[in-house]
């Protein structure tokens, strides 16, 4: 039952009316993320009379995430993200359904997760995940719509819906191969500007309401990209690529997790600071900061070796003396990834480490001068 006053906008708009209406009350979205994508995603929808959406995130609310996910206040610090969300919307709406999913998805959960629901949007922001939504959503045909956002751009698609020729893409069609750890940085890393995911997430409302409701020209086998400083934007059109496969079944998507899981353990050890300190007192380590020139707060080159992860690779082809490394970032990616590259090279005959948590993690001790 429609109910005409809270919706009497959109039913009185040409072109859209209580057809289109019904059909998003009758339909169902599941949200992957509720950070800054996800938080103005969910909120249009809950507002526009999506009948039921389903919002995945296991993570809690930090002061960090505010300036851009305003669906939160700083009342809600150290909740989980999926339970204030609820709250919030369904007191924006109560008369649709809201669904908690207060997990990370992985491949032993996401088919009983995603099967119900007619499109999944991810707002994800690390690549993991981003692959696995993927491959599931393109295994079962489930419509995708795509949203990212880094620095001052962002990027948006529909996958698994096909065209006016008969012809579906997915994310994988644009890029075949994840990229490798610390390749791309993350927001956390590279920044964002908070306003950003706001636009690129009220767009992807937007694309899953045309969708449903079978308006306009929704953005299917299609990349949008954006930049907020000249607000400017341009499409791509996507084709099917053959550079990649798809597993064939559940079972196959099941055994890929079941060989993930049994990995090699790291050569490396993330450390906390009292361990790098010890390390650094009894000088038998070397400390590379693998962040690049511009980031604050500087360190003290006379004790750590500055060598940015955009240099990493020119810097192996050098070999180190030390018998133990230390390698430190802002927030403990970069040097992970820093780490696995120095394994590779040298195997178990050098001790390698990273400093968990990065520097912003101990910007106390840090700070000190």
């Amino acid at each position: 039952m429609i109910d005409h006053e809270r919706y009497s906008r959109q039913l009185v708009l040409k072109g859209f009316g209580a057809i289109a209406q019904n059909k998003l009350i009758n339909s169902s979205i599941l949200v992957v993320g509720a950070g800054g994508l996800g938080c103005p995603i969910i909120q249009y929808l809950a507002a526009a009379g999506i009948g039921t959406i389903g919002i995945v995130d296991n993570d809690t609310i930090s002061l960090s995430n505010l300036h851009r996910q305003i669906l939160f206040t700083s009342e809600d610090l150290g909740q989980p993200k999926v339970k204030v969300a609820a709250e919030r919307l369904r007191l924006m709406n109560p008369e649709i359904s809201i669904v908690e999913h207060p997990f990370r998805l992985n491949k032993g959960n996401i088919f009983s997760v995603i099967e119900h629901y007619d499109i999944v949007i991810d707002g994800t922001d690390n690549f993991d995940s981003r692959y696995l939504i993927n491959d599931a959503c393109a295994f079962l045909q489930k419509p995708l719509i795509f949203a990212a956002v880094s620095g001052f751009e962002g990027q948006l698609a529909i996958f698994n819906v096909k065209d006016k020729n008969n012809i579906a893409t997915n994310y994988r069609d644009i890029f075949p191969i994840p990229p490798a750890p610390g390749e791309i940085q993350n927001c956390a890393e590279n920044g964002i500007l908070g306003v950003l995911p706001g636009i690129i997430g009220t767009m992807a409302a937007a694309e899953a309401i045309k969708l449903i409701a079978g308006v306009g020209q929704p953005l299917i086998n299609t990349l949008l990209h954006y930049n907020l400083l000249n607000q400017t934007q341009y499409t791509l059109n996507i084709s099917v690529g053959n550079d990649y496969v798809l597993p064939k079944s559940k079972a196959d998507f099941l055994l890929m997790e079941d060989n993930q899981s049994h990995f090699i353990a790291p050569a490396y050890e993330e450390i906390d600071l009292t361990q790098m300190l010890l390390l650094r007192k009894q000088d038998l380590a070397l400390l590379i900061d693998v962040r690049e020139k511009h980031e604050f707060p500087i360190l003290d080159q006379d004790v750590f070796l500055q060598v940015p992860m955009s240099e990493f690779n020119t810097f192996m082809q050098n070999n180190i003396d030390a018998e133990s490394i230390v390698l430190l970032c802002q927030h403990g990616i970069r040097s992970v990834a820093a780490a696995e590259l120095l394994q590779e090279k040298y195997g178990d005959k050098k001790k390698i480490y990273s400093l968990k948590g990065g520097i912003a993690k101990w910007r106390n001790h840090f700070l000190k001068r």
